[in-house]
């Protein structure tokens, strides 16, 4: 800018100079004198439109072009459709730069954008969670960094992204398993894929235990009922009828517990599965804890010291088979892990703007606090031996978790060893109707 009024300047200059020596060389004729001016303020217009130019590209986009006639309208008029285009152009890039982070940010896996020196210039909110990373602070920073696994840093030094993605621990966020897919970008950037796969492992090491539990548990009671069988067919002859029905009965026992196991399995899976909600049935609670409590006598056999306390709400609304089926294991346990001459106590109340509560409590042997979150999963038991002699499947909780998960119920535990346990079960006050 300073450079063109210099120049206008000195051109001012020099034709002022020039037109006083032309006026005293020609001073008789005006003609030469008179030309020589017009000459000189088409060089000064020329130049004061340079200077219009020159200010007009040095102000904000989008400023309007200077007004002008003849030559320098049509120069005007061209800058300024480019100038048009070129604002639509980068206002269409900029909302596809808007969307490309929004689509990024709507991702459920982590996206990091490195440059060729491998610093971050941009991450989505997921990458800052599966990394343990704050875009605010870390963008810029070499992620070889911020990430200084061995493993990490052979990955992206490996020439081929394209195989087996890397499985990676951070010691920035312990506790995760991640999965990471390096892929070469435009301009010698690279992109990062992050997954959180820990749940996917997690899942994956409970569906390993899960069959192999399930191998173990149908393994024990075929194997015995295999075995009764082939001797009683061996010693069918010379064996008195009293010894081989007593194995005939064993092997039955056998049969049936490998019959409930597998009873289990289905209704677990049937309530794991993607089934229906459960029907909203008018469920009638007196008549409901009657049935259980007469089943539960039967299996005591008389050996147990068992009461109802029903002061609870009339009705509950839900699947009357999945209800009944959760207390009966609750009862059922209580029952199994109770001495003889035991108290076993159920009890429905109303439990306030909870809703109510049903409860079942025991004077057994009691569950260690360490145990109390994992009696849930499929197959735990705290004393595996006592369990199977007690004919547990070891499914039973984990069937009663998922009715009262579709019930949105909750189950609380409390239990001393040596002194006995309470299942209690809270329902929300849109269950129950008095």
């Amino acid at each position: 800018m300073r450079a063109v009024v210099a120049e206008l300047l000195t051109a001012l200059a020099l034709i002022l100079l020039a037109a006083i020596v032309g006026w005293f060389i020609e001073r008789e004729r005006g003609a030469g004198f008179l030309a020589f001016c017009v000459l000189g303020f088409f060089f000064l217009r020329q130049l004061w439109m340079v200077l219009r130019l020159v200010q007009w590209a040095g102000r904000p986009l989008g400023t309007p072009t200077p007004s002008a006639s003849g030559a320098w309208s049509t120069a005007f008029e061209a800058l300024h459709r480019r100038a048009r285009l070129s604002s639509a152009e980068r206002e269409q890039a900029t909302q596809e730069l808007v969307r490309f982070r929004r689509a990024a940010e709507a991702l459920p896996d982590g996206v990091l954008i490195l440059d060729g020196h491998r610093a971050i210039e941009w991450m989505n909110l997921q990458a800052e969670v599966c990394l343990g990373l704050k875009a605010a602070v870390d963008t810029g920073s070499r992620v070889t960094h911020l990430l200084r696994e061995p493993e990490f840093l052979a990955y992206l030094d490996s020439t081929d992204h394209r195989g087996v993605p890397l499985e990676l621990r951070t010691q920035r966020n312990p506790g995760r398993i991640l999965q990471l897919q390096a892929a070469p970008f435009a301009a010698g950037r690279t992109l990062l894929l992050v997954r959180d796969v820990t749940q996917l492992q997690k899942l994956a090491t409970m569906r390993r235990d899960f069959v192999a539990n399930v191998s173990h548990e149908l393994k024990t009671p075929l194997t015995v009922t295999l075995g009764f069988i082939e001797t009683a067919q061996d010693a069918l002859t010379d064996m008195p009828p009293a010894e081989i029905a007593r194995y005939l009965h064993t092997a039955g026992e056998q049969a049936r517990r490998m019959q409930q196991l597998i009873e289990d399995l289905l209704t677990l899976s049937a309530l794991e599965t993607d089934s229906p909600p459960p029907l909203e049935d008018r469920v009638g609670t007196a008549e409901l804890f009657e049935d259980i409590l007469s089943d539960v006598r039967v299996l005591s056999a008389g050996h147990h010291r068992i009461r109802l306390e029903n002061n609870g709400p009339a009705w509950l609304l839900g699947s009357a088979r999945e209800l009944r089926s959760a207390f009966a294991n609750l009862a059922g346990n209580a029952l199994r892990y109770s001495p003889d001459g035991g108290d076993i106590v159920l009890r429905w109340s109303s439990a306030g703007d909870a809703g109510a509560r049903f409860a079942v409590s025991d004077q057994g042997i009691g569950i260690a606090a360490e145990h109390l979150p994992r009696l849930t999963e499929r197959f735990y038991r705290v004393d595996r031996g006592r369990s199977r002699e007690a004919g547990g499947t070891g499914l039973g909780l984990a069937i009663v978790k998922h009715v009262l998960e579709r019930h949105q119920a909750v189950l609380r535990i409390e239990s001393v060893p040596g002194r006995g346990s309470t299942f209690s079960v809270i329902f929300p006050a849109h269950r129950v109707q008095s």
